[in-house]
């Protein structure tokens, strides 16, 4: 217990910290389940692709003529395989939260957030703690945007990759002035590839994406620096203004930034009307 701290506040304040390490936890396992059901899902469909598309083109040109892309998918197959069949035993022997699926701790992860903030106004804490408790969770907040920045931005330059090398490969395939059979095939799944990397590229806007979430972390990083630096807009007033004025310009970067998410997610005939 902390000196000075009334016993029941000091009770309040523990139960916060336990809150935090709580949500913390179910935050890790939350990205870790999330991982493990996309790898599972992802690895499960290449292999189903795989098998059916083996059974069809050695029915229907027959093992001699592909025997190469023979020897290419069979080895990828059984690794997919193994990933999905390694994953799903992986998940069987979990234990505590890793056993729950990603969206039973999403709603583990709302209710205990919802906790956390139920104890913090109990506690009646003042303003200018809320204050510098608010400013204290500017680097995770940076830390988020801008991580989900990076995640978008891997996402587009690996749909850009897809087309640009898709083009040139499918272009090179298609030249040929006698296209053998499984080239042909080739062909058809190059072309398909660059295909459905152009449209979620276009519908799910992931360079926009990046850029904005990129652009609101280093406005909120330099009010952040401007703060503790005492430089303008921040060199003026007493640390009560200076935290509120702070908090003002930072709830207002998050606002924009979840209308800019809005349009973005809006349909694009519609996008123009969202200011």
């Amino acid at each position: 217990m902390m000196e000075g701290t009334p016993p029941d506040t000091a009770g309040r304040v523990n139960r916060l910290l336990e809150h935090k390490k709580s949500i913390s936890e179910i935050r890790v396992a939350l990205r870790i389940r999330t991982a493990q059901t996309v790898i599972r899902w992802l690895s499960g469909t290449l292999a189903v692709v795989l098998l059916f598309t083996f059974i069809v083109a050695n029915v229907a040109v027959g093992w001699s003529a592909i025997v190469l892309a023979n020897k290419i998918a069979i080895p990828i197959f059984v690794l997919s395989a193994g990933t999905f069949w390694g994953i799903r035993l992986v998940e069987e022997n979990a234990e505590g939260h890793y056993e729950k699926k990603a969206r039973e701790l999403k709603i583990e992860l709302e209710a205990a957030e919802e906790l956390r903030l139920l104890d913090a106004a109990r506690l009646g804490l003042p303003v200018p703690d809320r204050q510098y408790s608010y400013k204290d969770s500017i680097p995770a907040e940076l830390d988020g945007l801008r991580k989900d920045g990076r995640k978008y931005r891997r996402k587009h330059n690996v749909a850009q990759a897809v087309i640009i090398l898709g083009s040139l490969g499918g272009t090179s395939v298609s030249a040929l002035a006698d296209t053998p059979a499984p080239l042909k095939y080739w062909a058809m799944g190059i072309t398909f590839a660059v295909a459905a990397a152009a449209g979620f590229a276009g519908y799910y806007k992931w360079r926009e994406r990046a850029f904005y979430l990129q652009q609101t972390a280093d406005e909120i990083e330099r009010h952040a620096t401007a703060f503790d630096l005492g430089i303008y807009p921040y060199d003026e007033g007493g640390e009560h203004l200076r935290l509120a004025k702070l908090a003002k310009e930072i709830e207002l970067l998050r606002v924009e930034q979840r209308k800019r998410e809005q349009q973005l997610d809006q349909p694009h005939e519609g996008s123009s009307e969202v200011v």
